[in-house]
């Protein structure tokens, strides 16, 4: 059997599954939190966060050999905060160590050397077992407590559930734990971004315009993955946080275009997507040969063949890069980017569609397919918020329990934690906007018209943009795509 040196108290970098290695300290578990079966881990405090979790051995390595190492590929303001409160913490210790010298060397004397920690096998989990000390970690302590508990993973990995400390960090993500097995299942598309291993940010400046619902998640990834982001906003107090960050602020967009390799858009609809290339200070008056330009934003094909028309008129290099996710899922940096355009846009913003994505799929053809596929893909989803706020509604109409739908809908085929995070909201009377109503319909509204320019119908697509429109005008526009169920009740 493998024996892995390390102690209770022993510095050392932890994989944070897709995230960077991260410094942490080997700690006594909880004695609430049992030890997973079957992995090979220690239990790791880390350092610079609220978190911690059990990191598969093959996950850690020591501190000091692996420092220089670490802080070359490695370059966010969060990680360097980290590393210097690694280096806060040895000073101190070693102050310490000064102070008390002769009281230690004296208690060592008769005190047994703690002995290296081993790491058990699947088959020999009784090694673990015996109370929680100082000097070793166990498996054999109850079941976790509601707030601090390992849930198992989707596929093969398992997930540490942060505790609420953690919900203090101001825009970074937090460090949630997911450790991924190489073994997974999960199927991707051939041209989409690997999600495991470390993320070694480009060399190229980054520039983001517009820091709304997902831009914000989206720029708040890019830095803590170590890139070099240059942000503008129309209301300009949204950079604030950014730029506390380590991020630097651009005046106007041309300006951001002119001082980035690469810069991403994010904004609301197609005038806005227009508006912010060809307006006064536009991008269009920064775009030199070899510029690159990315829009994001989910707007109609003729828009991306109009900005990508321009771009490439002025030398840049365009790619569209719509992406299909919500507030949270960009906050987590777990959004699915859809691109289509120039190839080479594509491959040299991989580390950032690491940063922000879990998966990435480049569609070949021309500028403008990324847009008609995210507009398809939003047009379901759509329909389908406001066939299922229906049957909430019907199932209340007839008598019927809404929570017993909704218990007996998340066993069924149709479960997923879409529908089961947006029910539980509805009934909760919980509208604050993860993807925003307005949007949603814009998007359905889009996707009708792109199937009128192909005569193609879409019954079901315009009579759910008709309820959706409905909630507008009950003032429903900023709320969450899930307050389409008021369209219903009023």
């Amino acid at each position: 059997m493998a024996t892995v040196h390390l102690r209770i108290g022993d510095l050392v970098w932890g994989k944070l599954g897709r995230y960077p290695p991260w410094p942490g300290k080997v700690v006594s578990p909880p004695k609430d939190l049992k030890k997973p079966r079957g992995k090979k881990c220690f239990f790791v405090k880390f350092f610079g966060t609220e978190d911690h979790a059990w990191i598969k051995v093959e996950q850690l390595k020591p501190y000091h050999p692996h420092k220089e190492e670490m802080i070359k590929i490695n370059k966010g303001k969060r990680f360097q905060q980290a590393v210097d409160a690694v280096e806060e913490y040895l000073k101190k210790a070693k102050g310490k160590d000064q102070t008390h010298s002769d009281d230690k060397s004296k208690s060592e004397k008769g005190r047994k050397a703690a002995k290296p920690m081993k790491i058990i096998e699947e088959d020999d989990e009784d090694a673990f077992k015996g109370g929680s000390s100082d000097k070793e970690q166990t498996d054999s302590d109850p079941e976790p407590s509601s707030v601090q508990r390992l849930v198992a993973g989707t596929v093969s990995g398992f997930k540490w559930e942060s505790s609420p400390a953690s919900s203090m960090e101001p825009i970074t993500k937090r460090l949630k734990i997911i450790e991924e097995d190489t073994r997974s299942t999960s199927i991707q598309a051939a041209d989409s971004t690997a999600i495991n291993g470390s993320i070694t940010p480009t060399d190229k400046r980054i520039g983001f315009l517009g820091l709304g619902l997902m831009g914000s998640g989206v720029v708040s990834n890019l830095l803590k993955m170590g890139h070099v982001v240059t942000v503008w906003n129309h209301t300009a107090e949204k950079c604030d946080l950014f730029i506390q960050e380590g991020a630097r602020l651009g005046r106007t967009p041309a300006e951001v275009v002119s001082m980035c390799d690469i810069t991403f858009s994010c904004v609301s609809d197609p005038k806005a997507a227009r508006d912010l290339v060809l307006g006064p200070s536009g991008v269009l008056q920064g775009i030199r040969p070899g510029k690159c330009y990315v829009e994001m934003s989910t707007v109609d094909p003729e828009t991306i063949t109009e900005l990508s028309q321009v771009i490439t008129s002025r030398g840049g290099r365009f790619l569209e890069a719509p992406v299909s996710g919500s507030q949270q899922l960009s906050n987590d940096g777990m959004l699915v980017i859809v691109a289509a355009g120039d190839r080479s846009v594509y491959e040299d913003c991989s580390s950032c569609f690491q940063a922000m994505g879990k998966t990435s799929f480049f569609i070949a053809g021309e500028a403008g397919n990324a847009a008609r596929m995210m507009l398809i893909l939003n047009m379901v989803q759509g329909s389908f918020m406001a066939t299922i706020a229906e049957g909430l509604t019907l199932a209340q109409a007839t008598g019927q329990s809404q929570q017993t739908f909704l218990d007996i809908l998340c066993h069924g085929q149709m479960a997923s934690t879409f529908v089961d995070q947006k029910c539980q909201n509805i009934l909760q009377g919980n509208f604050k906007p993860d993807y925003y109503l307005k949007h949603i319909q814009k998007d359905l509204r889009l996707a009708i018209s792109m199937g009128d320019s192909v005569n193609h119908p879409t019954p079901m697509a315009a009579a759910a943009n008709e309820v959706y429109k409905r909630a507008k005008a009950l003032d429903q526009s900023d709320n969450d795509m899930s307050a389409v169920y008021r369209a219903y009740i009023h």
